[in-house]
């Protein structure tokens, strides 16, 4: 066989990508090691509640897949989301005594909720494309600014929304359709509408150009500063709608409220084959990577072989492994 039909040949020879297949295994894995370790670990209160328990980390991490695959990153995600729930919760109280315990309440919390993570975002997103400043330095400092301004509004404390109105409430996080509750549908239609908006988009072929090379986009005609700016307050957008989806859980707010969350959203981004430095990012990989941070907490709790206390080492683990595979097998397209 010439030279060049034996480089012809392993030109063709189907190669496995581990950037692409390492989170599906890696979460299949975690399934297998579930079910040998505990019993319950397939019964459906335990996958609901983990399900239902990372949607809120999910929906956040689909908007941080775009600002990370436009070349961004978002520290204050976690305390935007405290501060955001606070605010709400303020809202709503003071409405519950003048209007009582009505729709209208809950639709007007809803909605400043929505608004104030938008608001967030915006105020992250400007001071990164018009002032010119590094997203880490921003960012760093309005999480600092955030976690501070839910500390100063509980005084120190707690805010808890009213009894009757949490009670009334409560049917957004627990109750649902045929058994699945709305955070994982929420979560399922966000990830598959970002998954739609990445690849088939004009605004995901955008974030990847600006992330792949500024520079290059720029010349392309691409409003770099004008996408990246919409990737911030997307991100503020889905924070606050997290947030809908949270405060009926446990009914408050507090300075440890959305506490590391910033860190599970940038490790499910990453673990899920989005490249760190931008320019290439995957949804359905977000999701899968949610699910393996998900999963190591669940079966730490359930199982006494390694202590629950050691998750977020376990989980920085993963993501530098993560970081790791991404170096050495390049982008997958």
């Amino acid at each position: 066989m010439s030279m060049a039909s034996a480089n012809t040949a392993a030109a063709r020879r189907p190669t496995v990508n581990l950037q692409v297949i390492g989170p599906l295994v890696a979460l299949v894995v975690l399934v297998l090691i579930g079910m040998s370790l505990s019993g319950n670990f397939l019964s459906a209160a335990n996958v609901t509640n983990v399900l239902a328990r990372s949607a809120f980390i999910g929906i956040i991490a689909v908007g941080m897949t775009f600002v990370i695959t436009a070349g961004g990153l978002d520290l204050s995600v976690g305390s935007m989301a405290a501060f955001v729930a606070g605010v709400m919760i303020l809202t709503m109280n003071a409405l519950t005594e003048r209007m009582g315990i009505t729709l209208p309440v809950v639709l007007i919390g809803i909605a400043v909720a929505l608004g104030a993570g938008l608001v967030a975002g915006l105020i992250n997103g400007l001071l990164i494309t018009r002032a010119g400043i590094e997203a880490f330095i921003v960012t760093l400092g309005t999480m600092g600014i955030y976690r501070s301004l839910i500390t100063w509004l509980a005084d120190g404390g707690t805010l808890s929304l009213a009894f009757e109105m949490r009670e009334f409430y409560r049917p957004v996080y627990y109750g649902g359709v045929l058994g699945v509750s709305w955070p994982i549908i929420a979560f399922v239609l966000i990830a598959v509408l970002g998954e739609i908006a990445m690849r088939h988009t004009a605004f995901g072929r955008h974030c990847a150009a600006i992330g792949s090379n500024e520079k290059v986009a720029r010349y392309s005609s691409v409003a770099v500063l004008r996408v990246r700016l919409v990737t911030y307050a997307l991100l503020g957008l889905l924070v606050g709608f997290a947030v809908v989806m949270y405060v009926p859980r446990l009914g408050s707010a507090s300075s440890a409220t959305g506490l590391l969350w910033e860190l599970e959203a940038i490790a499910a981004v990453i673990i899920g084959g989005t490249l760190l430095k931008g320019g290439f990012g995957r949804v359905w990989g977000t999701v899968v990577g949610v699910l393996i941070l998900s999963l190591i907490g669940n079966i730490l709790n359930l199982t006494d072989f390694v202590s629950p206390h050691l998750n977020g080492a376990i989980q920085g683990v993963v993501i530098i492994l993560a970081v790791v595979l991404q170096r050495n097998t390049g982008t997958a397209r």
